[in-house]
């Protein structure tokens, strides 16, 4: 049985959440304080396979909390709820490090696919992490220059180095691989990868890159892979031999 955090501070929205969610063969538990949650998600975030998260909470917001998590390495799936589905309030979620989200007011049956999606992405990693070294299928992952990126894992493994991915980073990375050599604009990442329509500031794609960077080159300041396409966007550029 998936165990969830519902972090809502209005009470009857949390016990609804919770008597669906049970309904539907989760345990669930709740929490309406923001700081409290960030404290037990930084003491044991292992202790979930997911987390339902609200934006506006006293103590910290959703945003806040998920920065915090992902800062610390704690990769529990983030399932966000957002009071308006404004490009510039799902964006700035996805930059705290959220995997997706559910605007408000939500139908139940969205909510836990939305769920059950990043639970099973969840599940994926955990497999391959045990499976390691075992044998991987070629279309989930890429090498090249050294680096390997493994879409199921959702990781990129740089030498020693191993970096944990959320899923709309995971997402962007899988996008420039299949448009490799090719400028791709800001505004198609929004569209394409995010599904992001509405006209919106597209410097959150540029934080994007600067994280991706971090992960992909030796000297981000200097990048040999993920290059700037001047008044246009970003390229991934390939090594010939892959």
């Amino acid at each position: 049985m998936s165990r969830l955090l519902v972090v809502e501070d209005e009470q009857h929205l949390a016990e609804g959440l919770r008597f669906n969610l049970e309904a539907e063969g989760y345990e669930v538990e709740i929490l309406g304080h923001g700081g409290r949650a960030l404290e037990a998600l930084l003491r044991d975030s292992t202790r979930f396979d997911a987390v339902v998260l609200d934006v506006m909470l006293p103590g910290k917001d959703g945003f806040a909390i998920a920065s915090e998590l992902r800062a610390a390495g704690r990769y529990v799936p983030i399932l966000m709820l957002t009071a308006r589905s404004r490009p510039e309030d799902v964006l700035r979620g996805f930059e705290a490090g959220a995997d997706d989200y559910v605007p408000k007011p939500f139908e139940l049956a969205i909510l836990v696919a939305r769920l059950n999606g990043l639970l099973r992405r969840g599940r994926w990693h955990r497999d391959a992490a045990a499976a390691a070294g075992g044998d991987v299928n070629a279309q989930d992952t890429i090498e090249f220059g050294g680096r390997r990126i493994d879409f199921e894992a959702m990781q990129v493994t740089s030498g020693e180095q191993a970096h944990r991915l959320t899923r709309m980073e995971c997402e962007l990375l899988r996008y420039l691989v299949s448009n490799a050599g090719k400028a791709v604009s800001r505004r198609a990442i929004l569209e394409e990868v995010w599904g992001v329509h509405e006209d919106t500031d597209t410097r959150a794609i540029d934080n994007f890159m600067v994280r991706l960077r971090r992960y992909l080159e030796d000297d981000p300041s200097s990048p040999r892979f993920l290059l700037t396409v001047r008044g246009v966007g970003y390229t991934l550029a390939l090594p010939a031999e892959r």
